[in-house]
């Protein structure tokens, strides 16, 4: 019969996070137990959210949460004599947990008991043999009923029928047990009835009462009067746990008055003992030696046997003594760790005191060999703190750097309390994940790099690199310019830079002449949030080439004309006739000039100083010399390859400044040299003079009508015109700074000595003509810019001297 109980529940306590039920046995599937997160003051709508769970070392999962709301009900019912067998108080324990943030919670199912058990007997059937001589009085032992419920749920009386010649009595042991003794109320008689058949039952006190019954059958003997009596009622003993096969427990004794076979006894376990110990122990049937024949389980400390004494009479008699064996536990359970949470990886900026992982460490051994202590390596960011009961909870206790270490295997030790300690290790892998701590960084703030000009387009200058400590998204690192102004444009004119890989790439030709060196800044940012950015100063120079020939600075010719040096007939040697100025745009030894005398009409009248560009005499004049040398000189410098420049100088050898100078435009003239007359020829010339002085004559009176012809038509005549004050050209004169030249340029002495180095440079806009001609001004008014009135165009300033100044005019 079904027997249907109201569930009684009961929330007991909710204190330092646990909580505790009360729940009757057998209680059905799906009846509701209460409301955790009412009962614990939590938001029941962040229970999901936050992966609520139940845990338990139960195989069987008796109670089902509804996370979306926090009921608790019953899954499967609890039958409390299978889960707790013959404990007393029956308790199942759950652990819960909650994340983010990690939180523990103890819950205990109390079940209670109901009478949902029988009193059973271990058997059916008992069999008593009793001496007809028997007065009334004798005992004989009865087997106890068994009830696995609890309280008043279990055997509480026995009672017997019929009742006409044995009686029922309840008697204790010397550890307050009680068990049923049968009476003998009136004498027996074997030859009347040699069997009695009675029935005993036990109840007990639940409600409704529950009771189970066996039979007792008596049979009557003859003789043998006395049954073995032990030495105690109760035996005591203890074992070590880990005791082995064939150690001895116990020795009963047990004496018995009657000779003979009457008096012979023999040692068994009663029907009262459980099969399972009988298995795990034997008796010596003839010495009463009690020894192990199993392993020992330490979770039932104290095991509960009877010994029964029986002799060997016709009609055996017997007599029953109870051992209670204490196991004594031994070190044998290893600590058993736990992981029941554990957060991986974990951020490397992670505050001290963050929560890793939360464990419970378990030892199945009792007293102190089932106390464990936890530890872990202390040269590591972190620390186990206990929490409460046998549950630790991980926690960082220093920063994080992922960079150093990406990763800990963190050794739980756990060891117990017993003699000797065991020592169990579990290892928790917990990872760092990356944070954007750490910049992009260049070996170095600033590079040089050179460049030569003229580069193409296009080219690849330098490949900057970064690196960055970060990973992924965090260490990906890309490249850009920090645009600047550069001599008027942008910086972006000149170059171009690959984000990706650090490439920067020219986008125009450098001109050292124009551009001699920039700087410019590199920017690395990573891809992190925020990102993050370093910058690398990278000097650019241009390096020259030789691009650039020589430019002839002095002397310089104006329409193609040849400049024009007077050297008196009386010069020395090594007289300066006039020093080559020259400059080069490029720099270096690109810009290193030398000077050589490239052609000349007399090789060894004139030479160049190829350090300064002086043209000085080598030797003194001689009359034999011609009057006027074409010179070429070379000015060249010293890059690779050389490249150079030439100036034409014409050198008219005179005493005095001639009224006209002549051309030095068609080309190299051969030497005009005077031969020794002989004196026939000076006597005939001595004869033709006065012919030649009339033709000379003739030829100027031509000329006269000539030029007046062209004066009356153009205003001057084909050869050098007198000055005509209706007829005047204004001239300017221009100065040269110092810089234009060299500081090997020292005052030359002779006729036409220059006093100060300075050059003086004079035109005016005229026309074209064949004819030169020399004019003579105030320095003075050069100097302050005035002008001067000529009839023809001045081309060039030769001469200088401090109180007047020389110039060639080319008409």
């Amino acid at each position: 019969m079904r027997v249907h109980l109201m569930v009684f529940f009961l929330i007991s306590y909710t204190v330092n996070g646990q909580i505790e039920y009360s729940i009757s046995e057998e209680t059905e599937r799906g009846v509701s137990v209460g409301n955790i997160a009412k009962d614990l003051g939590i938001d029941a709508t962040t229970l999901s959210l936050r992966k609520f769970r139940m845990i338990t070392s139960s195989s069987k999962q008796y109670f089902n949460l509804d996370v979306n709301t926090g009921a608790l009900s019953v899954n499967e019912p609890i039958d409390r004599e299978q889960v707790c067998e013959l404990k007393t108080t029956c308790f199942l324990n759950y652990e819960l947990v909650l994340e983010s943030p990690l939180e523990l919670y103890k819950m205990e199912f109390k079940i209670l008991d109901i009478n949902d058990n029988f009193p059973t007997f271990p058997l059916n059937e008992y069999h008593l043999n009793v001496a007809e001589f028997l007065s009334p009085g004798a005992r004989f032992t009865l087997p106890n009923a068994q009830d696995f419920d609890e309280g008043t749920n279990s055997v509480q009386t026995y009672y017997l029928s019929p009742l006409e010649h044995f009686r029922l009595e309840m008697q204790t042991r010397g550890d307050g047990s009680k068990y049923p003794e049968l009476v003998l109320e009136k004498p027996l008689d074997r030859e009347q009835q040699s069997t009695h058949r009675l029935v005993i039952t036990a109840k007990d006190g639940g409600n409704p009462e529950r009771s189970g019954d066996a039979q007792v059958i008596v049979t009557v003997l003859d003789t043998n009067d006395n049954a073995p009596a032990f030495e105690h009622s109760l035996y005591r003993a203890s074992i070590l746990e880990n005791s082995p096969n064939g150690t001895l427990v116990t020795k009963v004794h047990a004496t018995d008055l009657d000779e003979g076979q009457n008096g012979e006894i023999r040692y068994s376990f009663s029907n009262s003992t459980s099969a399972d110990l009988q298995r795990l122990f034997l008796i010596h049937p003839q010495t009463g030696e009690v020894k192990v024949n199993g392993i020992l389980d330490v979770q039932r400390s104290v095991l509960e046997m009877f010994i029964e004494a029986t002799d060997n009479g016709a009609f055996g008699m017997s007599s029953t003594a109870k051992l209670l064996v204490e196991v004594i536990d031994v070190n044998n359970n290893a600590p058993e760790v736990t992981i029941t949470s554990l957060s991986s990886p974990i951020p490397e900026d992670a505050a001290p005191g963050t929560v890793i992982a939360l464990l419970s460490v378990l030892d199945k051994d009792p007293g102190e060999n089932g106390k464990v202590t936890c530890q872990i390596p202390a040269n590591i960011p972190f620390q186990l703190k206990p929490s409460f009961d046998n549950y630790y909870s991980l926690v960082t206790v220093g920063l994080l750097d992922r960079e150093l270490v990406n990763e800990y295997n963190i050794t739980i030790t756990a060891t117990d309390l017993g003699s000797p300690p065991i020592v169990t290790q579990k290892t928790v892998l917990v990872q760092i994940s990356d944070v954007n701590d750490n910049p992009p960084k260049f070996a170095r703030q600033s590079c040089d790099i050179s460049v030569t000009e003229n580069n193409h387009p296009g080219a690849s200058l330098l490949q900057v690199s970064a690196s960055d400590l970060d990973i992924s998204g965090n260490g990906q690192v890309s490249y850009a310019l920090r645009d600047i102004d550069i001599a008027g444009s942008s910086l972006s004119s000149f170059l171009s830079l690959n984000s990706e890989n650090g490439n920067i790439y020219a986008k125009s030709t450098f001109d050292y002449e124009q551009l001699r060196s920039f700087h410019f800044q590199v920017v690395a940012k990573d891809n992190g949030s925020p990102a993050l950015s370093a910058a690398l100063t990278v000097n650019i120079f241009i390096a020259d080439q030789n691009d650039n020939a020589p430019v002839i600075l002095y002397p310089g010719a104006r329409n193609g004309s040849v400049a024009v040096e007077i050297v008196p007939r009386l010069a020395d040697a090594g007289y300066l006739v006039t020093k080559v100025v020259a400059d080069d745009a490029d720099s270096g030894q690109n810009a290193w000039l030398s000077y050589h005398l490239q052609q000349s009409s007399d090789s060894s009248l004139f030479r160049v100083l190829p350090n300064t560009g002086e043209l000085r005499t080598t030797r003194s004049m001689r009359s034999t010399d011609s009057i006027k040398h074409k010179v070429i000189i070379l000015v060249k410098d010293n890059g690779e390859p050389s490249l150079s420049s030439t100036v034409a100088l014409g050198i008219l050898l005179a005493d005095s400044l001639p009224q006209a100078l002549p051309d030095f435009d068609d080309g190299m003239e051969g030497q005009e040299q005077l031969t020794s007359l002989n004196l026939y020829l000076i006597i005939s010339l001595a004869s033709i003079s006065f012919v030649f002085l009339g033709f000379v004559l003739f030829l100027l009176l031509t000329r006269f009508f000539h030029c007046r012809t062209n004066l009356s038509r153009s205003g001057c005549c084909s050869g050098c015109c007198p000055v005509d004050e209706h007829d005047k050209y204004r001239f300017n004169v221009r100065m040269l700074p110092r810089s234009h030249f060299t500081p090997g340029m020292v005052e030359v002495s002779g006729v036409g000595k220059l006093t100060h180095t300075y050059l003086y440079r004079a035109s005016v806009g005229v026309g074209p003509s064949n004819k030169n001609l020399l004019v003579n001004g105030d320095a003075g008014s050069l100097s302050n810019g005035a002008g001067l009135q000529v009839p023809t165009a001045c081309v060039q300033v030769r001469k200088v001297k401090s109180d007047h100044f020389n110039a060639i005019l080319v008409c």
